[in-house]
Order: C-alpha cells, then sequence, then structure tokens
C-alpha cells in the first residue's frame, strides 16, 4: 500500500501531523508492506527566493491578528508539538520561500532519502537557531549531505533553477486534481484522503480501511484538524 503525503516545510501542522501518522503507523500491522511517498505543497509558491520575514509578522498580516495573538498561537503550537515529541522554537523563526527544499527533496526521492531529508529540513526550520531561509544554498546542502545524498548533487541541484522543478509544479497541480487546498494531506492507496494534522486514532482507522477496500478517492470525514493553506496555518485556541 502506498501513502501519499502533501506537505509544506513550512507548514507546522504538517510537522505535527508527520508524527502523527508516524505512531499509527509504527502500531500498523502491516506496516513494513506500506510505503511513504513525499509530494510537494507550497503555502507560498509566489514567494521570491529572498523573500524572508519573521513568523510573527507573516500570521499577523495572514490572520490580521495583533503580534500578541501571533505569539499565543505560537505558544499553543508548541505546545501540541511537544505533546507529540517535537521540539518547536516559538519565537525567532523565519519563513520563506520553500521551493528549493521541494526541489531537494525530489532529488532525495531518487536516492532513496526523501523521509530523511524531510525530517531533517522539519528539525532544521522549527526546532533550530539557525535559518533555512537566510544562509544560502550550503545551508540547504548541509542538511541534504545530513540526510545521506551527495554534497556535489544537492548543489547542482541548487544551482539549476530548473532541476526537479517540474516534478515540484506537477505534484501541486496533482494536490489540486484530488482536492487539496491545505496540508498535510494524506492520500491512501488513491483510495482516502486524509485532510488536516488527525489524531493518531483517525490515521490508523483510515490505515486500516485503505489497506481492506480499494475504492476510488473517498474523503475522510476529518471534522475541524488543523491545516495550512494558501491563506495560512490554523492558530490552535486551545
Amino acid at each position: 500500500m502506498r501513502v501519499e503525503i502533501w506537505s509544506d516545510i513550512a507548514c507546522p501542522w504538517c510537522y505535527v501531523g508527520k508524527a502523527r501518522f508516524e505512531k499509527a503507523l509504527e502500531a500498523f500491522p502491516h506496516r513494513d508492506q506500506v510505503e511513504v511517498v513525499h509530494r510537494s505543497f507550497e503555502l507560498d509558491p509566489g514567494r521570491a527566493k529572498g523573500d524572508v520575514q519573521p513568523v510573527i509578522s507573516m500570521l499577523t498580516k495572514k490572520y490580521g491578528m495583533s503580534a500578541a495573538q501571533a505569539r499565543a498561537g505560537e505558544e499553543n503550537l508548541g505546545a501540541q508539538a511537544a505533546a507529540e515529541g517535537l521540539a518547536y522554537r516559538t519565537e525567532g523563526r523565519d519563513h520563506g520561500s520553500t521551493f528549493d527544499m521541494h526541489r531537494l527533496l525530489h532529488l532525495a526521492k531518487e536516492r532513496g532519502r526523501q523521509d530523511e531529508l524531510i525530517q531533517i529540513l522539519y528539525r532544521a526550520n522549527f526546532a533550530e537557531e539557525r535559518s533555512v531561509f537566510t544562509e544560502g544554498d550550503e545551508r540547504l546542502v548541509e542538511l541534504a549531505v545530513e540526510a545521506g545524498i551527495d554534497a556535489d548533487d544537492a548543489r547542482r541541484v541548487l544551482a539549476d533553477p530548473t532541476a526537479y522543478a517540474d516534478d515540484v509544479r506537477a505534484d501541486e497541480r496533482e494536490a489540486a486534481q484530488l482536492g487539496a487546498n491545505g496540508v498535510p494531506f494524506f492520500v491512501l492507496d488513491r483510495a482516502y484522503g486524509v485532510s488536516g494534522a488527525q489524531p493518531a486514532e483517525v490515521f490508523a482507522q483510515a490505515l486500516t480501511q485503505a489497506w481492506g477496500d480499494r475504492s476510488p478517492l473517498t474523503l475522510l470525514d476529518s471534522g475541524d484538524a488543523d491545516a495550512c493553506g494558501p491563506d495560512g496555518c490554523a492558530v490552535p485556541q486551545h
């Protein structure tokens, strides 16, 4: 069975949702027969590479909230992440284009290191003090090498803005065709879709249903699960 996950490195709910999904997958009896593929989805597809701003400033513009409200939302997100065993910096992070990261993730897929790289990118963006947006290409090369990718291969991709660009755009078009208007978005064996950072129990149910029933894509009732979309990320209320 194949599980495809549309996500963005800048999406905190993708970071949390991946951890929740992995908890469900770890307990799934057929986990060794599940292939996980990460697909590209940019929350800011038109953002220029050098256009970087503090997360709090971005949130106030996206939501029209005060800086105090934005900081409170980040604190709540930090608590949600901590509940899943994830580190999360609630202050001092910045926000920028993730296009190059998605291109590197397609390289990593070819090298069989995609899951390693996406987890490293999440950690670097949400938990570490160093920025993945302001230190230039060599910062991304360093993270790619940590994931097991050859440094020269990563540099070649980053130096060529067309490398894997079509793959990123194809993923994004396919997300739209499947009805995904926010991330994370999980598609299980092209039979079921799960939207948002659902609890592990929901992912467990979806895995069980998808394993036993192959049919056209059906969007499971996902309630009010938190997700990120083109207009921003949901702010946890409690």
